[in-house]
C-alpha cells in the first residue's frame, strides 16, 4: 500500500530527480538539506536546477517495459548483424550498411538485436583506433619504414611540408655518414634513420610535446614520407626508442653531426659561451636532483643540463644532461676534450659565469693553453677596496647599439686560492650595475676593450637556451618525462642549425632566429606529389616565396639518401 514514502523517498531515478527539484524550487530548501533528503551532494543539486533551467533533463516518467512497439527483425537481418558484429562493425556502421541494402532499422534496434545475441557493447574508440580520420582516409596500423614507389603516383596534401625546405641542407652536412657513424639502433619495422627523422621534423615543425604527434600528424602521410615512413611513429614508439639509446649512442650522434657541421665551416670555435640550464620536472622522480632555475628564479627538482655556444655564429656545437650537483664544476674539463677534438687546431677562449666551475679547475684550463673569461665572486671586503683603486680609464666596447658603450675600467694582477698563477682581473664600473664587476682572465695580450667586448656578449647563449625553451620546447618534456632528456638536446641542437643554414640562404634573413623563420617560410600547407621516382613539393602563394625562389637550390644536394636518392623538387607559385 502506497504512502508518503512514495513521494519522500522516491524508488525510481526520475522520480527521485523530479522531487528534488521540486523540493528546490517550490520549497525552496536550501541545497545541503535537499541532498541529505535525496542521496545526493549539493553540487549535483546545483547541476540539477541549472539542466532543468535550461531544457537539458528529461524528468517525465519513461514508458513501461513492454509498451512501446519493437521493430520485427528477419532471421536474415539478424544472420547479417551478427556477422558484421563479428567483424567489430558498431552498431551505427551495421545500421548503415543495412540501409544500403534496402532495410531499414534504427540503430537502437541493431543495439536491441545484438544485446539478445550477448555481444558486449564496444568500447568507445577514437578514429585513429577504427582505422580511418573523419574524412574517410585510411590509416595503417604501425609505422614502417617504406621505399618512394609505396607513394609513387600518389598526391598528397600536407600540413608538415615545410621540413622538406631543410632536405637539402640535410643532404649537405652528411645526414647519411652521421647516422653511420652514431650507430643508432633500429627494428624491423622501423629503420635507424626514419626514427631520426621522425624526431627532427617535429623539432622542426616546433611541435611541443612528442605526444602531440597523435593528435597533429598521425594523418599526415607527407610527414611519413620525409622520415621514410607511411606514417609518424605513435607517441610511445618514439618515447621507447628514445629510451633504448644509452649515453654512447647519444655522444657519438652528437660529435658525429658537429664534426660533419664543422666541415662546412659554420663553427668560428674562437669564442666558446658556456652555461648550465635546468629542464624542471614536477613529478614524485627521487633521483632528480634541486637545482636553480633562473627562468623561475628558484630552486626546483630537474635535469641539470649543460650547452656550449659558438659566440660567432651563435650555434649550439655541444650538450650534456643529467648532470649531478657535484659533477657540474668539472664539466668544463668534460667538454675540453671533446671540442679539442672537434677543432683541432683551433685556439677557443671558453666565457662562463663566476659559479660555472672552481678555481682549480681554472688552473687546469691555464695548464691545457685554454684562455677564459669569468667573473670573480665578490664580497663586501672586495667592493671596499675596489673603491679605493686608482687610477681608472675609460674604455670603448666596439659593439653596435650597447646602452653603456664607454665603462670605468682598473687592471691588475691578482693571485686566488686553488689557482696556480697570477690572473688578470678587470674591474668595470660604469656599466649600467650598481656594484663594480670583477672579470678574471688568463689572456694577458688582449686588450681590455675585447675582453670586456666578447664577455657582454655572453648573453648569446641565454638567448639561444630562451630559444631551446620557447620554440623547441625543451622545457616541455617536464611532466611526465616522455624523451630522454640527452637525446632531445642533441636533436634541438640539430634542428637549430638546420634553421640557422636555411636563413643564412635568405636574403634579408640571415640574423632572423627560428621562430622567425618557422613563421614566414616553414608554417604551412604544401602539395607532395611523387612521379616517375621523383619528389616534387608544391608551396602554395604566400608573401615571402620570392625569397625562397631567390634560394640558389640548383647548388645545393638534389638528392636525398634516406630515399633511395630520390630527387627533390621544390616549388614556390
Amino acid at each position: 500500500m502506497r504512502d508518503a514514502t512514495f513521494f519522500t523517498r522516491p524508488a525510481s531515478d526520475w522520480q527521485r530527480r523530479y522531487e528534488a527539484l521540486r523540493a528546490s524550487f517550490v520549497e525552496r530548501l536550501p541545497d545541503q538539506l535537499v541532498a541529505e533528503r535525496f542521496g545526493y551532494s549539493p553540487g549535483y543539486v546545483s547541476l540539477l536546477r541549472h539542466q532543468f533551467r535550461h531544457g537539458k533533463i528529461d524528468i517525465a516518467e519513461p514508458a513501461g517495459e513492454g509498451k512501446a512497439a519493437r521493430w520485427k527483425i528477419s532471421a536474415e537481418v539478424r544472420q547479417k548483424i551478427i556477422e558484421w558484429r563479428q567483424q567489430q562493425l558498431s552498431a551505427g556502421e551495421i545500421a548503415e550498411l543495412l540501409e544500403q541494402e534496402g532495410v531499414e532499422v534504427s540503430v537502437r534496434t541493431v543495439e536491441r538485436v545484438l544485446a539478445e545475441e550477448g555481444f558486449p557493447k564496444l568500447p568507445r574508440r577514437t578514429q585513429l583506433k577504427i582505422g580511418r580520420t573523419i574524412k574517410g582516409a585510411e590509416v595503417p596500423e604501425r609505422a614502417k619504414s617504406i621505399s618512394l614507389a609505396h607513394f609513387e603516383g600518389k598526391r598528397m596534401e600536407s600540413d608538415g611540408a615545410g621540413v622538406f625546405l631543410f632536405a637539402p641542407f640535410l643532404a649537405q652536412i652528411g645526414f647519411d655518414e652521421v647516422l653511420k657513424k652514431a650507430g643508432l639502433p633500429e627494428n624491423k619495422y622501423i629503420s635507424a634513420q626514419s626514427y631520426f627523422l621522425s624526431f627532427l621534423a617535429l623539432k622542426l615543425l616546433g611541435t611541443e610535446r612528442f605526444n602531440h604527434v597523435s593528435d597533429e600528424h598521425t594523418f599526415d602521410f607527407g610527414l611519413g614520407l620525409f622520415a621514410g615512413l607511411n606514417v609518424l611513429p605513435k607517441c610511445t614508439a618514439l618515447s621507447t626508442y628514445s629510451y633504448s639509446l644509452d649515453q654512447a649512442h647519444i655522444t657519438r650522434l652528437q660529435e658525429a653531426f658537429v664534426n660533419c657541421a664543422s666541415r662546412l665551416g659554420i663553427y668560428n670555435g674562437s669564442i666558446i659561451n658556456l652555461d648550465f640550464h635546468t629542464v624542471p620536472h614536477f613529478g614524485d622522480e627521487s633521483v632528480l636532483e634541486e637545482h636553480w632555475a633562473g627562468a623561475r628564479g628558484k630552486r626546483m627538482k630537474g635535469a641539470l643540463t649543460l650547452f656550449a655556444q659558438d659566440a660567432e655564429s651563435k650555434l649550439i656545437l655541444y650538450t650534456a644532461a643529467d648532470i649531478q650537483r657535484q659533477e657540474s664544476d668539472a664539466q668544463v674539463l668534460e667538454f675540453l676534450p671533446f671540442w679539442q677534438r672537434v677543432c683541432k687546431g683551433v685556439s677557443s677562449t671558453f666565457i662562463f659565469d663566476s659559479k660555472f666551475t672552481t678555481y682549480p679547475n681554472l688552473a687546469e684550463l691555464n695548464l691545457q693553453g685554454v684562455k677564459f673569461i669569468t667573473l670573480r665572486r665578490r664580497g663586501q671586503k672586495l667592493l671596499t677596496d675596489a673603491a679605493k683603486l686608482e687610477p681608472w680609464k675609460r674604455i670603448k666596447i666596439p659593439h653596435d647599439k650597447r646602452k653603456y658603450p664607454n665603462p670605468m675600467v682598473h687592471e691588475s694582477r691578482v693571485e686566488l686560492r686553488g689557482y696556480e698563477g697570477e690572473m688578470r682581473q678587470i674591474i668595470l664600473r660604469g656599466n649600467g650595475r650598481e656594484k663594480p664587476t670583477f672579470l678574471i682572465t688568463n689572456d694577458f695580450d688582449a686588450p681590455a676593450e675585447l675582453l670586456v667586448g666578447n664577455y657582454a656578449r655572453r648573453w648569446r647563449v641565454e638567448n639561444g637556451i630562451s630559444e631551446a625553451v620557447k620554440f623547441f620546447h625543451l622545457n616541455a618534456l617536464s611532466s611526465p618525462i616522455l624523451i630522454k632528456v640527452h637525446f632531445d638536446l642533441v636533436m634541438t641542437m640539430i634542428a637549430d642549425t638546420l634553421y640557422w643554414r636555411l636563413a643564412q640562404n635568405l636574403r634579408g634573413y640571415e640574423s632572423c632566429d627560428a621562430p622567425k623563420i618557422f613563421r614566414s617560410f616553414v608554417r604551412g600547407r604544401g602539395i607532395v606529389d611523387v612521379r616517375n621516382g621523383q619528389l616534387t613539393v608544391t608551396y602554395p602563394k604566400r608573401a615571402h616565396n620570392p625569397i625562397l625562389r631567390a634560394v640558389p637550390w640548383e647548388h645545393l644536394p638534389q638528392s636525398l639518401p634516406w630515399l633511395g636518392s630520390a630527387e627533390l623538387n621544390l616549388q614556390f607559385k
